[in-house]
């Protein structure tokens, strides 16, 4: 079924590949279940080049970044608290800047990718979506400038796949609606950070109007 959904593709398509770094994977500090089952299948899609545009998003935290729990006094990871007025899951220190739990994964070709899209950069601002930052101590979301960046090259529908499936992607095809483009959602190529919130995943992509591609 993924491959004859993605026999549609044109170059108003466009592939984001979202946060594939060493930090995700089994092992890794923040790791997602079975993040490393992606990489077989994503490593095909790249080198097969049936895209035009493709994007890499990156997390890159600066260290002591504000969502990390080793920041917040009596919280551990996985704890909520609330920040700028929204819940804020504080998780275990990844995806250092220059650390290599921050790199793309090396198993990966990523000569394919046109952009690499880095956040979570600010040290105040959590940052999940390809799109736009968490919100922030101003109360806006500020864009990343990929919504501009994919129509300036005429893109008008995206296909997500990476990590977490239930956090960055999400937000990422969330965010993707919101800015008007058609957004598929390659369920093989994504793995949750727990699987136990795959319904609750479902539910809101199918409510968003997000086409799901081989689940």
């Amino acid at each position: 079924m993924l491959q004859d959904a993605l026999e549609i593709i044109d170059t108003r398509c466009a592939l984001l590949v979202v946060d594939v770094q060493g930090d995700f994977m089994p092992g890794g500090a923040l790791a997602c279940a079975d993040g490393d089952a992606i990489l077989p299948g994503l490593s095909q899609l790249l080198d097969e080049r049936r895209f035009a545009h493709v994007v890499a998003t990156q997390d890159w935290h600066p260290a002591r970044h504000i969502s990390f729990a080793s920041e917040h006094a009596g919280y551990q990871p996985f704890d909520t608290l609330d920040l700028y007025g929204e819940p804020q899951t504080l998780w275990p220190d990844h995806c250092v800047q220059n650390t290599s739990g921050a790199r793309l994964h090396p198993e990966l070709d990523w000569a394919p990718v046109d952009l690499i899209v880095r956040k979570g950069c600010d040290p105040r601002i959590d940052s999940y979506s390809a799109f736009r930052n968490n919100l922030g101590p101003d109360g806006t979301r500020p864009t990343t400038g990929l919504a501009g960046w994919l129509r300036e090259r005429g893109v008008d529908s995206v296909y997500l796949c990476g990590l977490a499936r239930d956090v960055c992607v999400l937000w990422s095809a969330e965010d993707a609606i919101a800015a008007g483009f058609k957004t598929r959602f390659l369920w093989p190529l994504t793995r949750p950070v727990t699987h136990d919130t795959d319904t609750a995943t479902r539910q809101r992509l199918t409510r968003l109007g997000v086409e799901i591609i081989g689940a």
